[in-house]
């Protein structure tokens, strides 16, 4: 396939009073979400009526729950494989719809502080509100805007959760001749503003800029990390999800070099935000993300019996029993005998204090630890569910319990360390955050028996792109591929050209005309295996080599 010049899709909207609310295109067509008769104040900060329209960001939630993207979550893995467990393992989809429900009860919280402060503003009350008038400065927060995000957040994620995430990622940059591989922000990001449809004159969603910005968890390129040494920028001092490779460049990225513009544009609304740093509004979904993925993934691990009491225990009670002769060994040695109980969670501390030594506290681990320990490992798991009503009680109380203190452990900072932001946990809850993760990879993700399932799950996502690929490039079949892969190859072709000529600096890897045509097909391919969900990757990949 040859590219063509580019194609003008879509009429730029004219610029909007509130920037936040501004749209990429003008939409000759009414939404068939905005409602003409009924006033929409969901979300509106309480005492300030009048002050900012959620109806805009009403319609962007509502695109998003419409999109068969969102849908599809309800077939991808969120932590461990639904089969074989009965009906109680989150997906993806209601991951999702628990993330929006913590983010909209923090989103709430900082819109009353805002309220306040815009009411102190007005004459109407005596004191100001500090935190209100901080959320104000930074942009403001919106309750919808913040679940809009929270529900787009993972719309990218491919077949079988982040293990397809690394598969894609690794097929595209040693494969596929796609040096800025594959991400599953990034995904998100390019499914919002380019392959999804309204069935409208232009790409995507079309959404506000407040909800386009509030998906930008990572707000930077993987080239933008390129050549970025550890000398120049240690890990302390770069955004989180950064890491530390000059060459590959960043690990985690919001967007793509084709959708850098628009991340560009998406920002450019929030002038107080500085770089690297979250919209308010992107914070608050992040946090809450983290809160659910710490919390609420415990109820899928403790009623499927995932988690072993003794093993939990063990770890914990042991690095508590063994602080300081802990302490004291090498990291080679514990590296060693990282199966032994402490060790691991000792290892944890270490990489916590090397990377966030801004917040980082032994003391406030260990607690953390202790807490843990003992509402998890001899609270939640000392005795087995059962599938009962006590068992059920239990179980949901732990995460009742957990998530409102998390969520009244919130701080806000105007001016947050570069791996912090402006909407956090305060040091003691950030730390016991860090601990139930631990428990997650540790006990959960890093079992051995999960390994050969992983292993078959990870040869049919490789093999469907590197399929996909070598149907593209055969003359005498190419045309007869998914019709929407090959529109989809042909787009992504024609943005490489553009891109070549009015923002070269962006492109990385093979530019010569060959280079760019094999990136657009190979983005064109990772667009289309990601948007499988779980089951029609495996019936796709069955059907595309013929497998029994």
């Amino acid at each position: 396939m040859t590219a063509q010049p580019p194609r003008t899709r879509g009429e730029p909207a004219p610029a909007n009073d509130d920037p936040r609310e501004a749209r990429r295109y003008v939409e000759h067509v009414s939404s068939q979400h905005r409602s003409a008769a009924v006033d929409d104040t969901e979300g509106r900060a309480p005492g300030a009526a009048g002050e900012r329209s959620p109806q805009e960001y009403r319609i962007d939630l509502e695109r998003i729950r419409f999109s068969p993207y969102f849908a599809r979550l309800s077939d991808v893995t969120q932590v461990v494989p639904q089969s074989g467990v009965g009906p109680v393992m989150h997906n993806r989809l209601t991951h999702s719809l628990k993330v929006s429900a913590v983010a909209r009860v923090i989103a709430a919280q900082l819109a009353g502080h805002e309220a306040r402060h815009a009411a102190f503003a007005r004459g109407e009350r005596v004191e100001d509100d500090e935190t209100g008038a901080i959320v104000t400065r930074l942009g403001g927060c919106d309750t919808i805007v913040a679940q809009a995000a929270a529900h787009a957040h993972d719309v990218g994620h491919p077949p079988f959760g982040h293990l397809g995430e690394r598969v894609l990622d690794r097929v595209a940059r040693e494969r596929l001749g796609l040096a800025e591989g594959f991400e599953g922000n990034a995904q998100s990001f390019r499914i919002l503003t380019q392959l999804d449809t309204l069935g409208r004159d232009f790409p995507g969603l079309n959404l506000t800029a407040a909800s386009r910005a509030a998906t930008l968890k990572y707000p930077w390129t993987r080239a933008e990390w390129i050549g970025v040494t550890v000398q120049q920028t240690p890990v302390q001092d770069r955004p989180r999800g950064v890491g530390g490779d000059p060459v590959e460049g960043a690990e985690k990225f919001s967007a793509y070099a084709l959708e850098a513009t628009e991340m560009e544009r998406a920002l450019a609304a929030f002038p107080r935000i500085g770089g690297g740093l979250q919209t308010v509004e992107c914070a608050v979904m992040d946090l809450a993300d983290d809160i659910a993925y710490a919390v609420h993934d415990l109820d899928d691990f403790a009623r499927a019996g995932v988690l072993q009491q003794a093993a939990v225990s063990g770890e914990l009670r042991a690095w508590l029993a063994h602080e300081a002769a802990l302490a004291a060994e090498e990291s080679s040695e514990l590296q060693a005998a990282w199966r032994a109980p402490g060790r691991s969670l000792e290892l944890l501390w270490r990489r916590v204090r090397a990377k966030d030594a801004w917040i980082a506290d032994r003391d406030a681990f260990t607690a953390a630890v202790r807490r843990v320990s003992d509402e998890v490992a001899e609270s939640l798991l000392a005795t087995p569910y059962d599938g009962g009503i006590d068992s059920e009680r239990a179980v949901s109380s732990f995460t009742r319990r957990w998530i409102e203190h998390l969520r009244t452990s919130i701080v806000v900072d105007e001016h947050p360390n570069v791996r912090g932001g402006h909407v956090r946990l305060d040091r003691q809850a950030w730390h016991e955050v860090a601990v139930l993760k631990f428990v997650h990879a540790h006990f959960v993700l890093e079992r051995p028996e999960l390994g050969q399932t992983q292993r078959g799950r990870a040869r049919v996502v490789q093999e469907l792109a590197l399929g996909f690929d070598e149907w593209l490039g055969d003359p005498a079949d190419s045309g007869r591929a998914p019709r929407r892969l090959l529109e989809w190859s042909d787009e992504a072709t024609d943005a490489s050209f553009a891109l070549r000529r009015d923002r070269p600096e962006l492109l990385i890897g093979d530019t010569s005309d060959a280079g760019l045509r094999q990136q657009g097909r190979a983005r064109a391919i990772l667009d289309y295996v990601a948007s499988l969900s779980d089951q029609q990757a495996v019936s796709t990949h069955r059907e595309l080599t013929g497998a029994a």
